[in-house]
């Protein structure tokens, strides 16, 4: 059974002094948006009509106004349109229970050391999950299943394909994809290393040598991908990077609450809320795993 702070077996001597993590997912959401400080806990921000600004149709007359102007004839008046909407900041926060002061100076653990890391990564997680709900909500993103059956189906699946459909989709509303980023779980990447390997005999392509601090596992396609167990499985997720901002009101905070004579707190907190601005340039694949 685990050891929690308060239990004497913590202190064996033949355990390391840091206590390391298994698995350590890595929290990369905020390297991948937009992000921004703000001063107000409301955030009145503008979302802009996507694609490009074109005549109105009217009776009998269907082509660009634009392109078919009369010699002398006024020009065709357009405007762009902005949809006003208001969003609150989120407060994320988390602490560790009292942790005595005889546990801190005697355990072979560095409990103090060890709770700061893991509620402040807590804290991250929580942030991250936030980021990529905004990112993948189906309020006027672009969305559509993969070719056949999926990428788990080497018969008929085509995640290259799928790839060149989703930037495709992104650019029709005028948005840059080259250099988009590319989010999926770890069993969609099992699959498209698979495919481009097995299947279609490829060298796997390069991979990102700063792993931890740029969170970009590979580049395809001229693609960032991004492999995160937030995301969910049976979808794959592009956007570009100005697709969503982060509005950091505080950014993350730890305190050390201390009890004179009986131990120590370890508190961590962080306020923000992640905002998409042009939900356009994001496109959801689904069904990427067939069942």
């Amino acid at each position: 059974m685990a050891d929690t702070n308060a239990m004497a077996d913590i202190r064996g001597l033949n355990i390391s002094k840091l206590a390391r993590g298994f698995a350590d997912e890595l929290l990369v959401m905020k390297k991948l948006v937009n992000v921004t400080k703000t001063k107000n806990r409301e955030i009145r921000w503008y979302k802009k009509t996507a694609g490009f600004l074109d005549s109105v149709d009217t009776s009998g007359i269907t082509a660009s106004q634009i392109a078919n102007t009369s010699f002398k004839a006024r020009p065709f008046v357009v405007e762009q349109s902005w949809t006003r909407t208001s969003s609150y900041v989120k407060k994320f926060m988390v602490e560790s229970p009292l942790i005595s002061l005889e546990d801190i100076k005697d355990s072979d653990v560095n409990i103090l050391a060890t709770n700061v890391r893991d509620l402040v990564r807590a804290v991250g997680y929580q942030v991250d999950i936030s980021i990529y709900d905004a990112i993948t909500d189906d309020s006027d993103r672009q969305t559509g299943a993969s070719t056949q059956d999926g990428w788990d189906d080497t018969a008929t699946g085509n995640p290259i394909l799928d790839l060149l459909t989703m930037a495709q989709a992104i650019r029709s509303y005028g948005y840059d994809p080259k250099g988009a980023v590319v989010l999926m779980n770890s069993i969609e990447h099992k699959h498209l290393i698979n495919y481009l390997i097995s299947v279609k005999g490829s060298s796997v392509p390069y991979t990102a040598s700063k792993l931890v601090e740029s969170g970009v596992l590979m580049e395809l396609l001229g693609f960032k991908i991004v492999v995160s167990e937030i995301a969910t499985t049976d979808e794959v997720t592009m956007f570009t990077k100005d697709a969503c901002t982060w509005y950091q009101f505080e950014p993350i905070q730890t305190a050390i609450i201390d009890e004179p004579g009986i131990g120590k707190k370890v508190r961590v907190w962080e306020e923000g809320i992640a905002v998409v601005t042009d939900p356009k340039a994001i496109y959801k694949l689904t069904d990427t795993i067939t069942g």
